[in-house]
């Protein structure tokens, strides 16, 4: 199942997408974040979470019917409790940025505030950075509450979406940590689409491409990362508890711009697209912010 969450005038709502991506089945729940509503109303659900969702998602289905080219498709969870992102799990990744490969997955944190739509503008704030980046990522939203008993695996994987962990490299490594060149406003584009992860299957062989300005850039699949989504999931839950809604970023394939011979970082304009093959597609574009 492919769910949205989508502004109509004033209305934000929950739609499970149809299969052409045109038009949407509104689903019945309130709020400003009701696909994170949902996730934790089908939390204490058994079974598979991806199948948890999907089915709380049928019951809330309602008779209104609305076209996607008339709302605006955003974030599909507006505030996570929880951004974790994984660095450095892409072996040819490591290997451009000159870094050498953790022994266990690279964990740093992007703050909610960073969430933006799947169309909606970068803003880069030019004031603290010159060395604009993109990283396309596939994401996973957890559908179960976690122990933080080292015991998570994909399991508790509801759905996917397509994130771009946009990254200031300048003030990313000025910092030594990562968070605050990475947790700008706009710097974690997400959407449009949560996958449910029954449906979406092995992501082995899911593709994930990023092109700025028509060229491709990255391009590798998710079987190629160094730490799975149940060894990452089992890292991240040794000590953490993991709660519906939660969005973890896998990891970015080699290919960033910071680490191409030139560098190629963002300038005013240009559009930056990621491709999660069977998950959906981002397109923003970027804007100076002075």
């Amino acid at each position: 199942m492919r769910l949205a969450r989508v502004r109509a005038g004033t209305e934000i709502l929950a739609l499970q997408v149809d299969e052409s991506g045109t038009d949407g089945r509104v689903l019945d729940v309130g709020g400003d974040d009701p696909l994170r509503a949902l996730l934790t109303a089908a939390a204490d659900t058994p079974g598979h979470p991806g199948e948890a969702l999907a089915t709380a998602a049928r019951r809330r289905l309602t008779n209104r019917s609305v076209a996607l080219g008339d709302v605006a498709v955003l974030a599909p969870i507006a505030r996570p409790g929880k951004i974790m992102a994984i660095g450095l799990n892409y072996l040819d990744h490591t290997k451009e940025t000159g870094l050498t490969a953790p022994p266990a997955p690279l964990v740093f944190a992007k703050w909610a505030t960073s969430v933006a739509g799947p169309y909606d503008d970068i803003r880069a704030p030019r004031s603290q950075t010159q060395q604009l980046d993109y990283e396309g990522e596939l994401c996973a939203v957890i559908g179960k509450r976690c122990a933080a008993d080292g015991s998570a695996d994909a399991s508790v994987v509801a759905a996917y979406t397509v994130g771009n962990d946009v990254s200031a490299r300048d003030v990313q490594f000025a910092d030594v940590q990562w968070t605050r060149g990475k947790s700008f406003d706009t710097f974690a584009p997400m959407g449009p689409w949560l996958v449910t992860s029954d449906e979406l299957g092995d992501i082995s062989d899911v593709r994930i491409t990023t092109t700025v300005n028509g060229e491709k850039l990255q391009d590798d699949l998710a079987g190629s990362m160094v730490f799975d989504v149940d060894a990452i999931l089992h890292h991240l839950s040794d000590g953490t508890t993991l709660e519906p809604g939660d969005v973890v970023m896998t990891g970015t394939p080699s290919g960033a711009g910071g680490f191409l011979e030139p560098p190629r970082f963002l300038d005013d304009g240009d559009v930056v697209e990621v491709v999660v093959a069977r998950v959906g597609a981002l397109r923003n574009v970027v804007r100076d912010v002075r």
